[in-house]
């Protein structure tokens, strides 16, 4: 018996994907959206190619820690343990402190090896006073902000130490509040007297 002729069904060729196509033919067609272009597509790509050298991308910039701000380097010098202690201590938070020294020999010494930023120093202090150390760091040529710290507020003593170099005077009983603004004007190459010394130094 012969069995009826059926249709014969046209071959189906297979083609290889085109993934880019593909993904974004699918993407259209699950929103309603005609097709893009394989050149539309290819722009996802091409963001994903790294930047050359020297061109950070927007998002390499946010994701780049923050370079940690430079911090001013000082010198302490005070022959009273209590005095140094407490001028660290309140000076630590805005700089970097890198020693702090009882005498005006062992300031010389320091200076002169660390080559801090400024310096902050007592006017009386054993072996040599915070006017004569001023002078002989200069001598050689250690150009340090020196801010002269003391319980006095004697003309003489102010206009010694201005005249030595020493860019700013602050009374201790006005170093809570001036100490720290008195450092940031000897740094800008500023004069600096506080209040204290402003009431009662004529020059």
């Amino acid at each position: 018996m012969r069995r009826p002729e059926t249709a014969q069904r046209p071959a189906i060729v297979l083609r290889p994907l085109d993934p880019i196509r593909s993904l974004a033919g699918a993407r259209g067609s699950a929103s309603g959206r005609t097709q893009p272009t394989r050149k539309k597509a290819l722009l996802g790509i091409r963001d994903l190619v790294p930047a050359p050298a020297g061109q950070a991308s927007l998002q390499d910039e946010q994701l780049r820690p923050e370079e940690p701000i430079r911090r001013f380097r000082l010198v302490l010098a005070d022959d009273h343990y209590a005095v140094r202690e407490e001028l660290r201590r309140l000076l630590s938070s805005e700089f970097e402190v890198l020693t702090a020294v009882a005498d005006g020999g062992a300031l010389i010494d320091a200076a002169a090896r660390l080559k801090p930023d400024a310096i902050v120093t007592d006017v009386r202090m054993p072996r040599f006073n915070g006017i004569q150390a001023c002078q002989l760091l200069l001598d050689r040529g250690v150009s340090s902000a020196v801010v002269a710290l003391s319980m006095y507020c004697d003309p003489h003593l102010v206009t010694a130490a201005l005249q030595a170099g020493i860019r700013a005077y602050v009374l201790k009983v006005d170093a809570g509040d001036e100490l720290i603004p008195a450092i940031h004007a000897a740094l800008r190459g500023k004069r600096y007297l506080s209040q204290g010394v402003r009431e009662r130094y004529p020059g």
